[in-house]
């Protein structure tokens, strides 16, 4: 085998995968089919593949064939078990008897799993259990503690939730494997293309058919679900007060694209607030599915990528914009501040510890040159009697307006510029945002966890003198 880390089927490790159906289109699929078609030559995968009302739910797919002519191989071992929802402890037991895994590979936020870690004493007797996790924001879900503590891996996919893992574990946090690991974005896939590309002439006839004003000068893009945490109707507005600023002669060359729903019950109809706020102005929506190809074609269109989330674990659209060389306008919350780069007075990418857990409050504001983020203007403590307390970082439309226009006034070659500077740090060893280093953490974390493994005892008997505290260990102000 000319793949580099190859093993042979029969001597890899069986690993079993929850997580949505690896061939949906939501993030969190997407990530997984990144990760599982990029280490198929090293573990056999077996997706328990979730779905709302699934379609297939019963059938057992083997998408062997089609993994092998993807990366060149000949036995790739990869089989998508379609299921309504996550699963169920009789579901687990029931693929753990019939099976030789080697450990349980979870992907997604902690409330999906509850019924999981109520039975992991049971599952880690015998195997790891190992989360590829996410946490939004701070203050440090205390609340998580149980659930953290039931796992034998927790790889972060942002150092906000790395930091949070460790605070929220304290003591315990020695007792686990933890790494950050980011989303990858396949570079094969979004990549720049240039005037001298021969995709070229394809993009400007995809362009030619998605906006329909002609020679359209600056185009700005949003491509995420239209729910409130997302702030669908405030990217709207903020385009609005940027044209008022730019004047209707150029606002007539100016165009927003979303690509999202127009209407849905967890967002609002944003027709109407198109109708409503900027009536003449060029809003579109694109709502149809579209391939990974035409997706990178969007980008490619787009001369800069708008996310104003308030709650954002990563915002794989800014990284995917990136990745095709167009810069980015993110709200500073989440994992969103990763790909900002932001730096501390040494010139070092920031991280974060108890007294410096976020750069939410823009204590920090150099950054790379492809991105112009904004800061929240309101640190609200919201929370439900599942998740108690989480900080909701809303920003203001009307930065988000001067940031289009500070973006716009560079000018078509510098943004050009500073987006290929983008492309090129999220391919860096330092960023580590590609689908090459994204596998190789995970697959490296994933032995490390098998070989150190130790089987817990099927039950215990612990006497319980003072309870871990619940208070948070870090700063919530002044920092």
């Amino acid at each position: 085998m000319s793949r580099v880390g190859y093993i042979k089927k029969e001597e890899r490790k069986n690993i079993l995968l929850l997580c949505d159906d690896i061939r949906m289109h939501s993030g969190i699929a997407t990530m997984a089919k990144e990760f599982v078609v990029g280490s198929a030559d090293r573990y056999n995968w077996y997706n328990l593949g979730a779905g709302i009302n699934h379609p297939e739910n019963g059938k057992v797919l083997d998408l062997s064939i089609d993994v092998n002519k993807q990366i060149g191989i000949y036995d790739a071992s990869v089989f998508v078990q379609p299921n309504n929802g996550y699963g169920d402890p009789q579901t687990i037991r029931g693929l753990l008897a019939r099976n030789n895994f080697d450990a349980i590979f979870i992907f997604t936020d902690p409330r999906y799993w509850e019924w999981l870690f109520e039975i992991e004493r049971e599952i880690r007797s015998k195997i790891p259990i190992i989360w590829l996790n996410i946490w939004d924001e701070y203050p440090a879900p205390m609340y998580n503690r149980n659930f953290y503590n039931s796992v034998d891996c927790l790889m972060g996919i942002s150092k906000q939730t790395v930091n949070i893992n460790k605070l929220v574990l304290g003591e315990d946090a020695k007792n686990k494997v933890i790494d950050y690991v980011p989303h990858g974005i396949n570079s094969d896939i979004f990549f720049p293309i240039t005037s001298s590309h021969y995709l070229n002439e394809q993009l400007q006839e995809f362009k030619s058919n998605t906006i329909p004003i002609k020679d359209p000068e600056f185009i700005v893009y949003f491509n995420s679900r239209n729910i409130h945490r997302k702030h669908p109707g405030d990217t709207i507005l903020a385009f609005k007060l940027f044209c008022d600023k730019i004047g209707k002669e150029k606002a007539s060359k100016t165009a927003l694209v979303m690509h999202t729903q127009p209407v849905d019950g967890h967002g609002t109809d944003l027709r109407a607030v198109k109708e409503a706020l900027c009536p003449d102005l060029n809003v579109y929506f694109s709502s149809s599915k579209i391939t990974p190809q035409q997706m990178n074609m969007m980008y490619n269109l787009a001369d800069v990528t708008v996310l104003l989330s308030s709650n954002e674990g990563w915002g794989l659209s800014i990284t995917e914009s990136l990745m095709a060389g167009t810069m980015i306008i993110p709200n500073s919350t989440g994992g969103m501040q990763d790909q900002c780069r932001f730096e501390n007075d040494k010139g070092e990418w920031i991280d974060f510890d108890a007294d410096f857990p976020s750069n939410h409050r823009g204590t920090y504001k150099k950054c790379g040159a492809w991105a112009r983020p904004i800061f929240p203007t309101n640190i609200s403590l919201q929370g439900s009697p599942k998740t108690p307390y989480i900080f909701d970082d809303r920003c203001s439309p009307e930065d988000a307006a001067d940031a289009l226009l500070e973006v716009y006034e560079l000018g078509s070659d510098e943004r050009t510029k500073r987006g290929m500077k983008g492309r090129e740090w999220v391919t860096s060893q330092e960023a580590e945002m590609s689908a090459e280093l994204m596998v190789e953490k995970i697959s490296k974390n994933i032995d490390k966890t098998i070989d150190t493994f130790k089987p817990r005892p099927y039950y215990e008997v612990v006497k319980v003198d003072n309870l871990p505290t619940k208070q948070v260990p870090h700063k919530l102000t002044g920092y």
